[in-house]
């Protein structure tokens, strides 16, 4: 098929070169000329595992192009993605789809054919209405459009794995000409035995707000678990080993830590609580609502235990923080857990060096009142105290005895309750870890 992705972010550059990699002929469309202008020359402006490889080889070979106009994209596809951005509005609690109306306003006037428009963004329910009014308006006499809601459930670090190898597509159609694009677009996954569930717009709106809501509030249990733990003398990790033998529970994203963060789970979460307040399902509501305010409270949790282990206070104290990424295999750092705490350690006065393996340029852009080293033996060096923050390989398979001699104190401080004690105490470390005791 043709097809075109517009919005070429987080969640369109991959998209655009998963679509590629089955096959498709691909146009992404970006208002940004220099980001359009690397995209061409195979350069990715964003980091995901496997991304850079793929776009190169996509690129390079004609299958995948770049453009500002959206214009171009209108004449050349039959499919249209819309994976523009949706951010929380300035009320702080619904999404702002004005790009999304906007990308709509731009294309279908344009339109030289029967076509679908295929929503990938995260939106209110009802959204999903809405646009297909708009998009049929708008659409020159004759050219009839379909509009289908088809959500990403994409794990940032992994964006590439979860578009071609997905536990499942959503599409929520009006007819069964929406379902037929669907499976045309998706045939080489469906055909592998991936789950395609058809439902109806509203449907796929809430879901995708549920899914990711549902993931807030695992963390944010787990992590109030973490503070009973801490209170009790207990161990969380043991906790979770337990409740995770469970089927009906599981073990996966249920690591305590400082939180969620990113460009999707915090926004949706506000966003869902905000729905379900529209609702009227109020009680929904007030479970949400704690499950947001535990999320907010880890960076204080995560200080608490820094100071309790440096035994002085954080003022003149240097502090070494490992990473700036809101998560492992990614650059993103919008609303990062492990930049807010090492933003609250320089207020309390300690002096901050962070290195991430991949983060440091787009976190400069975003914090660059703070201090970072590419080396990481030379972020470690003279520190009185080592946060892990992120939990990059590079820092949980690190061996602590080639670490240990850096920093003027082997202290680590594992904020995400990922790397083995025993094995860095062995090396001369002192570990301590949220919710497990330490030594």
């Amino acid at each position: 098929m043709r097809v075109s992705v517009i919005g070429c972010g987080h969640l369109g550059i991959p998209h655009a070169a998963a679509m590629a990699e089955l096959g498709h002929e691909v146009i992404g469309v970006d208002v940004d000329q220099a980001k359009v202008e690397r995209l061409n020359a195979g350069q990715c402006p964003i980091y995901e595992d496997g991304l850079p490889e793929l776009l190169a080889r996509h690129t390079a070979s004609g299958r995948l192009r770049f453009t500002t106009d959206i214009t171009e994209a209108a004449a050349f596809a039959d499919l249209h993605f819309v994976g523009v951005g949706t951010p929380i509005d300035a009320d702080g609690r619904s999404y702002d789809t004005a790009q999304v109306f906007g990308a709509i306003r731009q294309l279908a006037p344009h339109l030289v054919r029967p076509c679908t428009i295929v929503g990938k963004s995260t939106v209110t329910v009802g959204t999903t209405a809405k646009v297909t009014e708009l998009a049929q308006r708008l659409a020159p006499a004759g050219e009839a459009v379909e509009v289908v809601w088809n959500p990403e459930f994409l794990r940032e670090g992994h964006a590439v794995e979860d578009t071609l190898r997905p536990d499942r597509l959503i599409a929520g159609v009006w007819n069964t000409e929406g379902e037929k694009a669907i499976r045309a677009v998706y045939a080489q996954i469906i055909d592998t035995g991936v789950p395609l569930f058809v439902c109806d717009p509203p449907t796929a709106e809430l879901a995708k707000g549920a899914a990711n809501t549902f993931l807030g509030l695992k963390i944010s249990f787990i992590n109030a678990v973490a503070d009973m733990c801490d209170a009790a003398g207990a161990d969380v990790s043991k906790i979770v080993d337990i409740l995770g033998i469970d089927p009906r529970i599981g073990a996966a994203g249920m690591r305590p830590g400082i939180g969620y963060g990113g460009g999707c789970l915090p926004k949706d979460v506000r966003a869902f609580t905000a729905s379900a307040r529209t609702l009227g399902a109020d009680r929904a509501a007030d479970l949400l609502l704690a499950a947001e305010r535990i999320n907010e409270d880890r960076a204080a949790t995560a200080m608490a235990l820094i100071t309790r282990a440096l035994g002085r206070p954080l003022k003149g104290a240097k502090v070494t923080v490992l990473g700036a990424a809101f998560k492992p295999g990614t650059n993103d750092v919008r609303e990062s857990p492990a930049l807010a705490l090492a933003q609250a350690l320089e207020s309390a006065g300690a002096a901050v060096t962070v290195h991430d393996p991949q983060a440091i340029p787009t976190a400069v852009q975003r914090n660059p009142e703070l201090d970072y080293a590419d080396d990481l033996p030379a972020a470690l060096s003279g520190a009185d105290a080592v946060v892990l923050a992120t939990e990059w390989p590079q820092y949980r398979q690190a061996n602590p005895q080639d670490l240990v001699g850096h920093p003027a104190t082997a202290l680590l401080v594992d904020c995400r309750t990922t790397v083995d004690p025993d094995l860095w105490r062995a090396a001369g470390w002192t570990v301590h870890q949220l919710g497990r005791p330490g030594k």
